[in-house]
């Protein structure tokens, strides 16, 4: 690659890291994505359902940090470092060649930079990247991070999303990653041999784009979801997280009439 020494380790490893690099875009990040927009686009079919998809995923408990790093942040961030380096590595020449390609080349390397400072902000304002009390007391919440409550999801969303400029950064990022997947789709199948003629990159080409299209429509009909879930009147608001309160509290007493039998027949065996 230009401008890079041939001893380094990319150099020396590049076939290999640019294949990994290629793949991990694809999956698990890219799906990763389609499955997270789709999930925040659930709320168009109302409060409850957002809940119950939210729930399903937190159900796991505390495997959810363990799946959260082995297939999504630890996969984003290997992405994200090559990327910075083949980025930093390439040249610009859309002025002396304003050709598609070269039009295409350039959006993706800005997409990426865009896609990385997004999810970088949008994984501290939702979730404030570490659970922990004190982290939350101390730096998330004093820097308006960690506004996601899991068990009052819809609202807390919401609430997270009210600023004007918070929506018009979220759609920016959001456009900019669902760019980044669908051409990094094309030039993955180039990359993988899966369309090297003309027509076939041509047809594909079509794909990618009508894919893009469709991923954009989800991807905003996912903030316009959250956004308008529970109008601005309070009394809608307040609706929301009473129908939340109440998801929640029948999902505590489902927990303890299933752990009421193992509390009663341990107490029979200590009777015994």
């Amino acid at each position: 690659m230009d401008n890079l020494p041939s001893a380094s380790f990319f150099s020396r490893h590049e076939f290999l890291i640019r294949r990994l690099h290629s793949l991990s875009g694809i999956v698990p990040v890219g799906a990763y994505m389609c499955v997270h927009l789709a999930t925040n686009a659930s709320t168009l079919a109302g409060a409850d359902v957002f809940q119950r998809n939210v729930d399903s995923i937190h159900a796991l408990g505390r495997l959810l940090p363990l799946v959260e790093w082995a297939f999504i942040f630890l996969p984003i961030i290997f992405h994200a470092a090559v990327g910075v380096v083949i980025v930093r590595s390439g040249s610009y020449n859309t002025v002396a060649y304003p050709y598609p390609g070269n039009v295409r080349y350039y959006l993706q390397r800005i997409t990426a930079w865009i896609a990385l400072f997004f999810i970088f902000w949008h994984v501290f304002h939702m979730h404030g990247w570490i659970h922990s009390e004190w982290w939350h007391a101390k730096v998330s919440g004093p820097l308006n991070g960690g506004l996601f409550d899991a068990d009052h999801a819809t609202s807390s969303a919401h609430a997270a999303l009210m600023p004007i400029w918070v929506r018009v950064v979220y759609a920016i990022g959001v456009l900019s990653c669902v760019y980044h997947l669908a051409n990094g789709l094309w030039t993955a199948g180039i990359t993988w041999g899966l369309w090297t003629t003309r027509s076939a990159q041509r047809k594909a080409n079509w794909v990618c784009t009508a894919f893009g299209i469709a991923m954009a429509v989800v991807g905003l009909a996912a903030l316009v979801g959250v956004t308008s879930a529970d109008p601005i009147q309070a009394e809608a608001v307040e609706a929301v997280r009473l129908e939340e309160k109440k998801d929640f509290e029948q999902r505590e007493r489902a927990e303890e009439q299933k752990l009421a039998p193992a509390k009663s027949s341990g107490q029979t065996a200590k009777i015994q």
